[in-house]
């Protein structure tokens, strides 16, 4: 099976990320997508995430509908921080029977050179990158990645964060089922 791989904080998820998933099921070879819940990025400061368990539950509340997408935590069983390479070797040993690809927006792609041995996860996965505003994709890497025309949305988790701590609406941002949880559970509610 084609298995594609979208790693992230998710915090929180939110229909962008949904959208473009569901873009990647459509438009391309992969036929189940893995989100992939980074309790720690290396590349991220960590004191604005919610609990990363929190994070987990919100993702697994968001895809529980769909059998295409799965929530994972395998991260949560490997050493902080999560690194990619490592995430992958132990999913390509663990699963030897699928074909795993990477799934990364173009702002992440932009930083990939600071990733933990990049060169070799360039060499080893093909690479799906959907555009984000602002973030072009102009660097070059050994094997080029295939470029996603998927819609460009300008929802951003940060915002979202903002939203709830100013008591604003974030219906329509984020899933149903994910905006209620948010609310009982007051998430987001306390100060970086």
């Amino acid at each position: 099976m084609t298995v594609g791989l979208y790693f992230g904080s998710f915090n929180p998820i939110h229909i962008g990320h949904l959208i473009v998933a569901n873009h990647v099921l459509n438009e391309t070879n992969i036929e189940k997508i893995w989100f992939i819940v980074s309790p720690q990025n290396p590349l991220k400061e960590s004191k604005s995430l919610l609990n990363e368990f929190d994070r987990l539950h919100l993702v697994r509340l968001a895809t529980q509908d769909d059998n295409r997408m799965k929530c994972s935590d395998i991260e949560f069983t490997l050493p902080k921080p999560s690194y990619t390479t490592k995430t992958l070797a132990f999913l390509s040993e663990k699963y030897p029977e699928h074909k795993f690809s990477i799934i990364m927006g173009s702002d992440s792609y932009q930083n990939f050179d600071k990733w933990k041995n990049f060169e070799a996860i360039i060499s080893n996965y093909s690479i799906y990158v959907y555009k984000r505003e602002g973030h072009e994709i102009n660097k070059t890497f050994s094997n080029p990645p295939f470029i996603l025309n998927a819609p460009i949305i300008q929802i951003s988790a940060s915002q979202i964060r903002k939203n709830i701590k100013a008591g604003k609406s974030i219906r329509y941002l984020v899933p149903e089922i994910v905006r209620e949880e948010i609310e009982t559970r007051k998430f987001y509610k306390q100060k970086d």
